[in-house]
């Protein structure tokens, strides 16, 4: 798909309308829009998320996440984007529209689709979302949930937006994961790239399916134990929905009270005049910066605690890893046989077809042609295949192969804990030092209380930070009861699978169920071949870009790709040429920026989806090598539109520029005036000298 244009109506600093056209033409795929520092580039980009998402845009990036909670919670943050001006003359809408052309969308032809997000702060806390096809409103849409699942599934799915919106500077995050939680998410975005997720939910639609034929078959015993274990489920999973509502409104709530807190805060520091705002700006951001260090500490040395009692067990659990890791290679080399002797039953039935027209073959010819095919089937499809290997083998254990992969991403874990525990205590005590140290200087330089109004001012804190304690508390009460809910979920799971391994389908429902059986069975199959082919396609790609991007050559040797289950947990592992595993924290910005591009390009190309990408700040900490590679190799190639937003002569030199300008199809610098932006198109030849005019 395509961006065609986009149209922005006294959103902040833009006043008025003002629409910007963005089409490729070929090659030339790379749009750039430049403007001085404070004239609305991040504003540009940030109201493209916001069309998209609204306020989701945070779960796009943690800046918009910081930024709505320094505002005080999403209705605030957003409601305060009318243009100052368009306010001051009584205006009280603004909104921002894209539109898309070439958007395939199932049983519909359309040339074009129009989302348009607006806000009204004259009638409304809620920002409105409107989705014209061709122009008109579609029946499609009976409620703005609705819309907001539209844009997810046929224009950009929310977990996956990080991939196309970014900042080049802060891309480093993908090189470097902190907590469980930032594993799990960019696991499940690694997931929906690939498109594993998508098969693993058919997969659990069939699932369904033979849950209610199982129910209907049912002794009455086994009938009430599956509706109990279901209704468990249920209920259960509408538990989570729900304390996902009220954290959400706690978290509102949160952002809401530590913003009073920092206004009284600043309030009593300016009575005091013993520290300059720009000093509490500082210390401020370096609080942030250690808080967060500390709640990843804590996080990290949580999730580790869980571990300890498997570290004690000693070499038994090695024992235990082996055999379940042959049983698991052994139904897959059962899955594989099968599909052999499918592939070769096919190709013999139509050589029985064809060889009606040659008469009689000899039974010996026969028998020869049926290994012969068997064998070539083995070689260019199964070329892991071993048809003797697992004849031994007995299954003691039968666990499912999510539960084995559940299994052995836990001793991954363990394995790691110990150099892991000592890294994230360190990183923990240290922080928390320099956290109680700025909280130190902070509060003295806060005014004595002294006076009436002072005491006031430093009541009110205290109270409101009382309030932050109580909601950070209830937080946390709620995430403790959301993970244990989430266990509860996994073990009526488990035990509604081996209840419906139980239960035998009665004859009327038997072709449907075995149809469904055989359906998932061929979704298991073709899941096994489409994780090893995404995982391979995934790291060729990776070791390529990486040797061409870095400049280091041969400093990264291989690529490891895990892919336990289906896509819960992705993992993605660097080699040098002693098959070293490479610790991504060693590597230099620059590197870490390279490697980051490099798997974002490898990422893009091997989604199924097609959308633009764009990027802030380009070239910011890029040395003059990894410039040019990211210029000539990264840019041009990840996508057939591509959104640069530099800062001209300081992010991208005229040097630098040359080296794109072949790809250049559209250039637009912002012109500011009386605090108010506009967009100007130039030619993309003229970029520089026009600039110059500014």
């Amino acid at each position: 798909m395509i961006i065609k244009s986009i149209e922005l109506n006294n959103f902040r600093i833009y006043k008025g309308i003002n629409q910007i056209t963005l089409s490729p033409n070929g090659d030339r795929n790379i749009i750039i829009v430049s403007g001085n520092n404070g004239f609305g580039k991040t504003t540009f980009l940030m109201s493209l998320v916001w069309c998209l998402y609204g306020k989701n845009m945070e779960k796009v990036d943690d800046l918009y996440k910081k930024e709505i909670n320094e505002k005080g919670g999403y209705s605030r943050y957003i409601g305060n984007s009318l243009n100052t001006q368009a306010s001051q003359e009584g205006e009280t809408r603004f909104s921002v529209s894209i539109t898309f052309t070439d958007v395939d969308i199932p049983n519909i032809t359309c040339t074009e689709i129009r989302i348009i997000r607006s806000y009204d702060s004259a009638i409304s806390a809620n920002d409105e979302l409107k989705i014209l096809i061709d122009g008109r409103e579609n029946d499609l849409f009976s409620d703005t949930d609705e819309e907001e699942m539209f844009i997810r599934d046929y224009i950009l799915p929310i977990e996956i937006a990080k991939f196309f919106f970014f900042d080049a500077e802060k891309i480093v995050s993908f090189a470097q994961i902190n907590t469980p939680e930032q594993r799990a998410e960019l696991s499940k975005a690694y997931s929906q790239v690939l498109g594993i997720q998508k098969y693993d939910e058919l997969k659990k639609e069939l699932e369904k399916i033979q849950d209610d034929y199982r129910k209907e078959s049912a002794q009455p015993e086994d009938r009430k134990e599956f509706n109990e274990l279901l209704a468990s489920i249920n209920t259960d999973e509408s538990n989570i929905t729900l304390m996902d509502s009220q954290i959400e409104k706690l978290q509102n709530n949160l952002a809401l009270r530590k913003y009073e807190v920092n206004e009284l805060q600043e309030k009593l520091i300016r009575e005091g005049d013993k520290m300059s705002p720009e000093r509490l700006e500082e210390l401020k951001s370096s609080k942030e910066k250690y808080q967060s260090e500390v709640n990843d500490s804590q996080e990290g040395l949580k999730d580790l605690y869980n571990y300890i009692p498997f570290g004690l067990v000693g070499s038994d659990i090695q024992d235990l890893i082996k055999q379940l890791n042959e049983e698991k290679a052994y139904r897959q080399n059962k899955l594989q046989l099968e599909g052999v002797e499918e592939k070769t039953d096919d190709v013999l039935n139509d050589l029985e077809e064809a060889r009606s027209n040659y008469g009689y073959i000899d039974a010996k010819i026969r028998r020869f042609y049926e290994a012969e095919i068997k064998r070539l089937i083995l070689k260019h499809f199964y070329n892991d295949f071993n048809a003797t290997k697992y004849e031994n083998l007995k299954i003691l254990h039968d666990f499912t192969d999510m539960q084995i992969d559940e299994f052995q991403s836990l001793i991954t874990k363990v394995k790691e804990s110990k150099s892991r525990f000592e890294d994230l205590s360190n990183k923990y005590t240290k922080a928390k030092a320099e956290l109680n140290s700025i909280d130190r200087k902070i509060r003295d330089a806060e005014k004595d209380a002294e006076g009436d109004y002072i005491q006031s001012l430093r009541r009110k804190k205290e109270n409101k930070e009382g309030e932050i304690a109580n909601i950070q508390d209830e937080i946390a009460r709620l995430n403790q009861k959301k993970e244990q809910t989430k266990d509860n979920i996994k073990a009526s799971r488990q035990k509604k699978e081996i209840l419906h391994k139980k239960i035998e389908v009665s004859n009327q429902n038997k072709a449907v169920d075995d149809e469904a059986t055989r359906l998932i069975y061929t979704i298991q199959k073709f899941l096994l071949r489409f994780k090893d082919e995404k995982k391979k396609a995934l790291e060729n790609k990776l070791e390529n870009k990486l040797n061409s991007f870095l400049h280091k050559k041969g400093l990264v040797h291989k690529v490891i790709v895990d892919i336990q289950g289906n896509g819960e947990d992705v993992d993605i592992n660097l080699y040098d040429s002693n098959n070293r595993k490479i610790d991504k924290a060693i590597l230099s910005m620059g590197e870490r920026q390279m490697f980051a591009s490099a798997l974002l390009g490898a990422l893009v190309e091997e989604t199924e989806l097609e959308f633009p990408v764009f990027i802030d700040s380009p070239m910011q900490k890029f040395d003059k090598y990894h410039s040019k590679n990211t210029l000539t190799k990264f840019y041009p190639n990840v996508s057939k539109q591509v959104v640069l937003f530099p800062l001209l002569t300081k992010e991208l030199t005229e040097e630098e520029y040359s080296l794109i300008e072949p790809h250049v199809n559209r250039a637009y610098l912002i012109e500011n005036s009386k605090n108010c932006s506009r967009f100007k198109e130039v030619s993309p030849n003229e970029l520089f000298d026009q600039y110059k005019k500014f």
